[in-house]
């Protein structure tokens, strides 16, 4: 990104080699205020130049945190119920107010939390149905994100319990070698044909 903003800066420069004169202090140097006035002038599709968060995103290639969090409600509004012959949308589990586009990691890594409401509060496939969100965003996003899914607060009885170990990934990945389980989460997941 700081290649970006150089990049963007001597372009300008170039543009605006005319008035560099009267905005330069006396060794030559930019000034402050001039360096703020040009990273003001510059943009990302006809926006306000990004920084922090929003220039991970960029990088990932979305506009924003909507555009993340809408790419993602897409790829989990699919996602059918193991139990009833209704996506996860249909049910109200999943929605789009409970996707939050976190800070990112001090590694630079964007955070995702999903939030999801049982149909029940003593749902016994609670724990399916955040593998199977966790499995769909994995595969459906082209690269890597930190998710943390939870139930939503309140929704279900054992929701610390499940929290635990949809968000553990020593248990995903055991849960995943088991071939009857990997074949539930398969059938969840799956697009429409």
């Amino acid at each position: 990104m700081l290649s970006y903003i150089k990049r963007k800066l001597s372009e300008s420069d170039s543009v605006a080699s005319s008035s560099s004169n009267s905005n330069s202090n006396s060794n030559g140097s930019t000034t402050a205020a001039e360096l703020v006035r040009k990273t003001s002038q510059m943009s990302l599709d006809n926006g306000a130049i990004a920084y922090g968060e929003d220039a991970l995103l960029h990088e990932l290639g979305y506009r924003n945190a909507t555009d993340l969090q809408e790419t993602i409600y897409d790829l989990l509004r699919t996602i059918r119920d193991p139990e009833k012959p209704c996506t996860l949308e249909d049910l109200n589990v999943i929605y789009e107010d409970g996707i939050f586009v976190m800070q990112p990691t001090r590694s630079n890594v964007s955070v995702v939390r999903i939030e999801f409401n049982p149909t029940v509060p003593h749902c016994s496939l609670a724990t399916l149905i955040g593998l199977c969100i966790r499995v769909k965003v994995e595969r459906g996003l082209p690269h890597n994100i930190k998710l943390d899914i939870y139930i939503k607060k309140g929704a279900h009885q054992t929701e610390e319990e499940i929290n635990k170990q949809i968000n553990d990934k020593e248990r995903i990945a055991a849960a995943m070698e088991n071939p009857n389980l990997r074949e539930l989460v398969e059938n969840c997941i799956k697009d429409e044909e």
